[in-house]
């Protein structure tokens, strides 16, 4: 088909089921590239973080140790999130590359729940969930998946996930990054207090820290 015939028809018919998954992948791919900026950034966070743990093991504070542990547990889980997001995000990228090939034979697109069920999952997470919102519907028109009702998409908004991590848990992190100075061993200990000055200063920090992960987490 000549090209002048090509632009003709994707006016008047839209752009054709080869053209539209290309589109999706080249989606997915650019979302995939922001999960691993996303990764990386917590990355670098949760190393600061880790160091100024260990410096307040060794001023012995054991309260503001103890909040900036509970910001590290909960970047955790979020990378956990973020890496099995970017594997979904893999999965339908393979779907679509199937779906390509059949197109090649069939001529058109092909109803798939796996690429439904996926999408289902990814439109829980905030980072992707516009553009995830907007492949499904996208995806719903061209045949490949079902329209999903408006209040399963309302209840897809919540995040159980990310609930009050257990105190356990963030002892843990404190015992592991501190060498053993803080934490499950260390939370009986008997600590020795800061004077104001240095108080001040280790809030100011502490603040500056536990806002630059809650950035992160809340994207």
């Amino acid at each position: 088909m000549r090209p002048a015939m090509r632009s003709l028809n994707r006016f008047l018919y839209g752009p054709t089921p080869e053209e539209r998954v290309r589109e999706w992948q080249q989606k997915i791919r650019t979302e995939t590239r922001h999960l691993e900026r996303e990764i990386h950034q917590l990355d670098l966070a949760q190393a600061k973080a880790k160091q100024q743990l260990k410096q307040l093991a060794k001023k012995g504070d054991h309260k503001n140790a103890k909040i900036l542990a509970k910001e590290v547990v909960r970047s955790n889980k979020q990378k956990d999130r973020l890496h099995v997001s970017k594997a979904r995000l893999g999965s339908i990228g393979i779907q679509l590359q199937h779906q390509l090939s059949m197109v090649k034979v069939t001529g058109s697109l092909q109803k798939s729940t796996e690429i439904m069920k996926l999408s289902n999952q990814l439109i829980k997470l905030p980072q992707i969930s516009a553009t995830m919102r907007e492949m499904s519907m996208e995806m719903t028109k061209a045949g490949i998946m079902e329209e999903m009702l408006e209040e399963t998409l309302e209840g897809l908004d919540e995040d159980p996930e990310l609930e009050e991590e257990a105190e356990e848990e963030v002892d843990k992190v404190l015992y592991e990054i501190t060498d053993g100075k803080l934490g499950v061993a260390g939370a009986g200990k008997e600590l020795p207090a800061l004077d104001a000055e240095q108080q001040e200063a280790e809030d100011k920090e502490m603040a500056r820290m536990r806002a630059e992960l809650n950035s992160l987490l809340t994207g």
